[in-house]
């Protein structure tokens, strides 16, 4: 196959699955360490690395959640999200969906009132100065239980910043059902937030159901353990219920053991609408580009297979009507040109 990174590197894309704090580059990382010397994060961009490397899952969201801890002002904030922007227009990402912990942030002594300030002073500048169009996922951190739920969908509601689109649910799976976030989801429904609950990750594909039926879930985070259930795979795709997937964290979170028998290719054969995304991706030493990159190797997509792909993203995002077209002429456009040459 030929070298597809110069082809992934200018191709315009969008990404729905992302983490505003696991998003966070070594470089930013260090520096809220160096703010908050408190912290055990190491403060050098290097000794990250190592730092990053996770033994499970629960490793994971315990390391995930001592960088959390270092996100304490709302200048942090507003640091934190301008500068994950600015990663994203190197890689070409016209337009993406921040997953946001509010609660994580609001609970730590951040003024509710001055993060939600934080963000959208980040987004427009975002906008303006790196054209990068931002939204955002409100999400529950599920291992802290119904107060947090309850709570993230009044921040949510209640205090509605103009770039939330979506509401969503995170954190660990195992001994977290869905089902207990009923009421906060309906709350959110009721207020025109769309739903996007992580699922399927680390249990099987009773919690993917469960967000379906229980959380109306009209996109599904991860959804690795789909295919165990064809029943479920044809009713993903029957109903264009898109799914995010996120080839390097599976690997790194070793809730698949093996990138070549990843299920993305089940789910791509069943006819689901499958987007590609990095999750938290200096914490798993990738990118958005390397994830398309890793698709094309496991699907065996040439340009215009990679360039669905990123029309895919488009295509189950909540970007409006006009800004989805426009976006999708730019793909267009570029795939267009690039095979020309």
């Amino acid at each position: 196959m030929p070298d597809l990174h110069p082809f992934i590197a200018g191709l315009p894309k969008a990404e729905l699955h992302v983490h505003h704090v696991g998003s966070a580059s070594p470089r930013i990382v260090a520096e809220l360490a160096s703010r908050h010397p408190d912290s055990k994060v190491p403060t050098d961009p290097e000794a990250l690395a190592d730092y990053f490397t996770f033994t499970d899952f629960a490793h994971f969201i315990e390391v995930y959640l001592s960088v959390v801890d270092l996100v304490r002002t709302p200048d942090d904030v507003r640091t934190l999200t301008f500068e994950v922007a600015r990663d994203m227009a190197r890689q070409n990402i016209r337009y993406a969906e921040l997953t946001i912990t509010p609660y994580s942030s609001t609970r730590r002594g951040i003024d509710e009132h001055a993060f939600m300030e934080a963000i959208e002073d980040a987004r427009k500048a975002a906008e303006t100065e790196l054209g990068v169009i931002l939204r955002w996922c409100f999400d529950i951190p599920g291992e802290a239980g119904p107060e947090a739920a309850a709570e993230t969908a009044r921040l949510a509601v209640d205090l509605r910043p103009e770039g939330l689109v979506s509401f969503g649910l995170g954190g660990p799976e195992i001994g977290v059902p869905r089902p207990q976030f009923k009421p906060y989801f309906d709350a959110a429904r009721a207020a025109g937030l769309h739903s996007v609950p992580h699922a399927g990750e680390s249990t099987g594909p009773e919690t993917i159901w469960d967000a379906i039926r229980v959380l109306g879930a009209e996109r599904i985070g991860h959804g690795t353990t789909a295919p165990q259930d064809p029943e479920l795979l044809k009713y993903l795709a029957d109903n264009r219920i898109a799914v995010e997937v996120c080839p390097t964290s599976n690997i790194a979170t070793r809730v698949v053991t093996d990138l070549d028998r990843h299920p993305v290719k089940e789910m791509v054969a069943a006819g689901v609408l499958v987007t590609i995304n990095s999750d938290d991706p200096p914490m798993f030493g990738t990118d958005l580009n390397n994830e398309y990159a890793v698709a094309a190797r496991l699907l065996g997509l040439d340009e215009r297979g990679l360039a669905q792909l990123a029309k895919n993203a488009v295509e189950a995002s909540f970007l409006d009507p006009a800004g989805k077209a426009e976006l999708v002429a730019e793909i267009d456009a570029y795939t267009a040109e690039w095979l020309a040459r």
